[in-house]
């Protein structure tokens, strides 16, 4: 069993993305082993299953201890998701031509996905406009339990058929049932319900793929401590921090899944992220107000959420009794 440095390096990367997110890990995972380092296609399918087992529990125990999860829609999700795997996998089966159908598939996949990042950009200009802040907690938010196990049921279809991609859908589905779960705490929940998921996944890749140990010993060592880092990031960084990562994942896994190529992919992510700077910039003016007042605050110019609070809860503050007395 061979360990590669570089699929250690790449790993650490793809897993501080799923920590912070709970999306992009196969669809980003798997087409770097694939790319970079001429993995076979099953092999690589095969290898990030069974680390995804240690990888996914990790960030879902990070989550945990930080209160971050809602343990009844893991539940509700986890009732859809793990039936629905195995009748993926038969519908898989049907279709004769397995890997002709699972690149429709992806594609597809690729789509929706690209369609629920525009969708997520426009949720967040809408949040704006209307001032609703994502700020209740895991144990607050009203559980619906239909379109929670219809989220968990497409999730579990898209991985029996694919393998990879249901953390990206999944996230931007509950962005929509639960507009007011910040996006950490999402992603606590996605990250803890995948757990029994990928198990399930990882079982049939040891029965019937070929998993590369040493592969799969590669992106343990690099993504597990990653995980980590980036659950620990997005159980205490604010949503406008997260929520803008969340999307970027999703739209590069959603171009992936459409079939753009990595030059490509490359180029488009950069410019990508060179508008979005520059878009900050332009809105923060951290020349003029400071690095760290610009930081603080929201990309739309407007105080910090904490110092408008402050500043709301001293004008709260009832007189003096000898104000009250002299009036």
């Amino acid at each position: 069993m061979d360990l590669n440095p570089y699929i250690v390096l790449g790993s650490a990367v793809v897993g501080m993305l799923v920590g912070l997110t709970g999306a992009g890990g196969g669809a980003l995972m798997t087409p770097m082993l694939i790319l970079l380092f001429s993995v076979k296609p099953s092999s690589a399918i095969s290898s990030d299953l069974v680390a995804a087992v240690l990888m996914r529990p990790v960030g879902a125990l990070v989550h945990l201890r930080k209160g971050t999860v809602n343990l009844r829609l893991v539940g509700l999700m986890v009732l859809g998701s793990v039936p629905m795997a195995f009748v993926g996998a038969y519908l898989l089966s049907l279709l004769g031509n397995g890997a002709a159908a699972e690149t429709n598939v992806e594609i597809a996949l690729g789509a929706a996905l690209l369609v629920g990042a525009a969708a997520m950009v426009l949720r967040y200009v809408l949040d704006r406009r209307s001032g609703q802040q994502r700020i209740g907690t895991a144990t607050e938010v009203t559980v619906r339990p239909v379109p929670t196990i219809v989220i968990g049921m497409a999730g579990g279809l898209i991985v029996g058929m694919t393998s990879v991609g249901a953390g990206s859908l999944m996230i931007v589905l509950l962005l929509f049932v639960y507009p007011l779960l910040s996006a950490g705490r999402l992603v606590g929940t996605d990250l803890t319900q995948a757990v029994p998921l990928s198990a399930a996944a990882a079982l049939g890749a040891l029965a019937f793929g070929h998993v590369e140990f040493g592969v799969t010993a590669s992106i343990v060592i690099g993504s597990v401590p990653a995980v980590v880092i980036g659950s620990l990031l997005s159980s205490r960084a604010p949503d406008r921090y997260i929520r803008p990562i969340i999307t970027f994942v999703i739209f590069a896994s959603g171009l992936k899944y459409v079939g753009v190529g990595t030059t490509a992919l490359g180029l488009i992510l950069g410019a990508v992220v060179l508008a979005g700077a520059g878009y900050w910039l332009a809105k923060a003016q951290p020349w003029r107000n400071g690095w760290r007042q610009a930081l603080a605050a929201p990309a739309d110019g407007r105080p910090p959420a904490a110092t408008s609070g402050a500043v709301t809860a001293q004008a709260a503050q009832p007189e003096p009794a000898e104000s009250r007395a002299d009036g």
